[in-house]
């Protein structure tokens, strides 16, 4: 069994798990809803000297600093200005919390684990962990995303 499918985000087959989906660019992606403590209107962040090129900034959130991770730049898409529809997903992984910036919010889904399929390994790729498989929607393929992997453990900040 390849390393994708080791990290399917759905456990026991049958079981459903929900995702929040979003765009970005052209492509549709989803994170275990689980994970999700806020969904914010985009507001600009403060940047912070030295960060990773992905990373917008911090912002304030009721006191708390949260880095913001633009996802366009973190899947090398082409960059584009914010507008109303753009909004910061903020995600809690075991307390630490973080923001992606995103095109738009699409919506919240089922998913089981037949529905599933493994991310195809390509030659010379490793830097695809953060990629956690791949689902048939409405004609696509929805890229589930490990968050985890996605922002490792320097980018969040504690609760």
């Amino acid at each position: 069994m390849s390393a994708a499918l080791d990290r399917r985000p759905v456990s026991p087959e049958g079981q459903r798990e929900q995702f929040l989906t979003f765009r970005l660019d052209r492509e549709e992606y989803g994170i275990p809803i689980l994970q999700v403590q806020e969904i914010k209107g985009w507001e600009r962040a403060t940047h912070v000297p030295n960060s990773p090129p992905y990373v917008q900034g911090v912002i304030n959130l009721r006191g708390l600093i949260v880095p913001v991770v633009d996802l366009r730049l973190r899947f090398s898409l082409p960059e584009r200005e914010a507008d109303e529809f753009t909004v910061i997903i903020v995600v809690n992984l075991n307390g630490r919390l973080a923001g992606l910036a995103v095109d738009s919010v699409t919506d919240v889904i089922d998913l089981v684990a037949d529905q599933l399929c493994p991310v195809p390994e390509y030659e010379g790729r490793t830097d695809r962990d953060f990629i956690s498989g791949l689902a048939p929607r409405e004609g696509c393929l929805l890229i589930l995303l490990d968050v985890a992997h996605l922002l490792g453990p320097e980018i969040a900040t504690p609760q």
